[in-house]
Formats: structure tokens, sequence, C-alpha cells
């Protein structure tokens, strides 16, 4: 089977064919496939390019970025190069990056170097630690998120059912038929990683602990309401709601587990709401709590959540690809599952699945906000074949 080639592709050759102008920054969380397709992009070019590993370099070590640039520089000068392509992975691993990323590549503008620059990193913990204070004007993003239902099924024949159960994360798609081993590969590969070098070694964390301990409450409750203060009494490490807001932030970050606001006009009240708990891909959900899609397949109330929460994903990566925003909303007796806001457009929809039936939740939204589109997803609505491969831009 020819290798798969992912939207961003397009994107990031159309961008190094013109003029030297950003740097181009790859972001995404981890395992979507990123230096993957960096790595097909390079062999494609017919210019010279360079790849460094920030992996294994110490974090004091920021004099790294200097001597791996000026390495591109004498060989250019040596080869008569007239264009490179620099690319730097795992940038976020070295303190202050972003200062010796800025000052390089100020020294290629002012002596006319043409050194096209790509960086990759995980999500927005890598643009948090600098890109818009110290290379502010620099640079351009191309986001990676979670592969996607109609990517999966072309990329390796997985049915809507997997796909909704498993999730978008393919390399761990070969171990498919053993749940055991595909379990410890999300656990080991993907969640450990993300959580304990991707969050907890950029970002204050007074309580690794406390932190797992939410993320794999959060998985479980995910696509429910839970308020902090009924996670603190779940939890086992001391906290208080302050600090758990925090970390809940963090994970949102890092792609993780995120917590819905209630969608309502005031921004008071939307930040005051509980949070209605949702993991980017439905793969965390599973490896933490899935008992086999042979057992939670075919009891409807299961699978719901299950779908429920593949409507999530969906609708988490499709916000943050337009500047968006993802909410739920409730009032009394009365709920929608999602509200899509971008710019000043609202839409409202409802997942209906063996686990619950409809209520009266977008009318009652309806008649309340007047959103510019309403929608059931499931069971006499579109159904999740079209859905989920759908382009959303189309609908909204």
């Amino acid at each position: 089977m020819a290798e798969f080639i992912r939207n961003q592709f397009n994107t990031l050759k159309s961008r190094l064919a013109e003029p030297r102008k950003t740097i181009q920054v790859i972001a995404g969380p981890r395992q979507v496939g990123k230096s993957t397709m960096v790595n097909q992009l390079l062999q494609s070019l017919s210019v010279a390019t360079f790849s460094y590993n920030a992996d294994t370099v110490s974090p004091q070590d920021g004099d790294w970025i200097r001597r791996i640039w000026e390495n591109v520089r004498m060989k250019m000068d040596m080869q008569q190069l007239p264009e490179a392509v620099l690319v730097i992975d795992e940038i976020q691993k070295i303190n202050q990056w972003s200062e010796y990323v800025k000052r390089e590549w100020d020294l290629d503008t002012m002596t006319k170097r043409n050194i096209k620059v790509i960086l990759l990193g995980s999500s927005r913990l890598l643009l948090r630690k600098g890109l818009t204070e110290s290379l502010a004007g620099r640079f351009e993003i191309i986001r990676m998120g979670h592969w996607s239902y109609p990517e999966m099924r072309e990329a390796f024949g997985l049915s809507l059912q997997q796909w909704i159960y498993y999730g978008g994360f393919p390399g761990a798609v070969t171990y498919l038929p053993d749940m055991s081993r595909w379990r410890k590969y999300v656990k080991s590969a993907i969640i450990a990683p993300a959580i304990e070098k991707d969050i907890v070694l950029t970002s204050n964390i007074y309580k690794p602990a406390l932190m797992k301990q939410l993320f794999e409450l959060g998985c479980t409750y995910s696509s429910q309401l839970l308020s902090l203060t009924k996670m603190l009494g779940q939890l086992q490490d001391v906290g208080n709601v302050t600090t758990l807001a925090s970390y809940l932030e963090l994970l949102r970050q890092g792609n993780l587990l995120c917590g819905l606001n209630k969608y309502a006009q005031d921004e008071a009240r939307k930040r005051q709401s509980i949070p209605k708990l949702a993991v980017y891909n439905n793969a965390l959900l599973t490896a933490l709590h899935g008992k086999g899609l042979d057992k939670d397949g075919i009891d409807s109330m299961v699978w719901g959540r299950w779908v429920e929460s593949a409507v999530g994903t969906t609708l988490l990566d499709f916000v943050e690809e337009n500047d968006g925003q993802l909410y739920y909303w409730r009032d009394r007796n009365d709920e929608v599952d999602y509200i899509v806001s971008i710019d000043d457009r609202v839409w409202a929809i409802e997942v209906k699945s063996g686990r619950r039936g409809m209520n009266s939740g977008l009318t009652a939204f309806t008649q309340k906000y007047h959103p510019q589109r309403t929608m059931v997803v499931g069971t006499d609505g579109i159904d999740l074949e079209t859905f989920f491969s759908a382009d959303l831009r189309k609908l909204i």
C-alpha cells in the first residue's frame, strides 16, 4: 500500500516553494505523524535538507541550536548551495529555545541567507513556550490534529465502529488484533510521555500524581458533566479546585482531555459552569476503560457513550482548526450535547444513540439563542457514517 499523505503535506510544500518569509511550525499532539509528514516532504524536495532532533539534547544546551544552524551555513558555503531547508524536531525540549531561534533566523535575514526553517513540537505546549513572544511575526503554524475517520479508513481500512472505539492513532493500528498489546501501546507510547514529558517537564506541576489521577478520572467521565468539587472527592491526592482547574487546562493544551464550558452569552457564567469532560481521541477512553469492542459494542447504553465521545473528538478538532469554541448547554431538564461557536455563527448538535432518546433541548435552545443550524446526529438524524465523513466547514 502506498504511503498515506495527510493534507498538511501539501500546505507545507506550497509554503516552502514560496520565497523565504516565515518559520513553519508543525504543531500537534504525539503520535499523529508530524515527523512522518515532514520526512515525506523532505524526500520530495530537490533542495538540500538538514534534519536534527533535540530529544536527546540537554535542556540547558541552548547553544546547540546555534551550532547546528552554523553547521548548515558552513555546508551551504562549501557546496555553494543557494537554498537549504533546516528541520528541528522536539524543539520545545530546549530551554529558551525561541530566543536562540530568533537570533539565528534574524541573522540569516540580515545576511540574506536562504535557509528555510521547519520546527516541530507538541501542540500548544510548544506555542506557550515562546512563539507568541520571541518569534512574534516570524512564524506560521500548520496544525496536525488526530486522525479522522476518513483518514483511518483510507490509510488502514478501519470500519466506522473500529474508529469510534479505537480512535485515530496510526501507530496503534498494528496492535488491534491483540487488545492487551494495543492498550499497553497507547498507555506507554502516547499517554505516559504526553503527561510526563510534554506537560510535567514543561510546566510547574507540583503534584504529578494528581495530574495523572485527574486525567484517568476525566477519561472515565468523557462526554459527562462532573464538577471540580466532585472530582476532588474521587481523587486520592490532596489538592484544591484551583489546582484541578489549572491541571485540566494543561491537559487541554496537551490535546488529551478538556472540560467544556456551558454555552452562555455571559462570559462569567461560561467560566463558572460545571465542566463537561471530553477526550481528544477515543483511544484514550478505550485504553483506560474499554472492556473490548466485542462487549462494549453490543451494549447500546455503553456504545452510546463512545459515539457521543467520538462526536466530541471530531468537533474539538474542527473548532481548533477553525479558531472556534465548543460548549454544551443545559437548562433544568433541557440539554444539548454540543454547541459549536465560530465567529458569530452558532451550531447546536444533539447526539441520539442507544444511550438515550431525544429530549426537548434543541427546541429550547433554538427558542432562546436562535442558532444558524441545529442537527441531530444518529438515530432519526444524520447517520454516523455521513457525519464523520463530512466536511464540517460546509455544514456551518
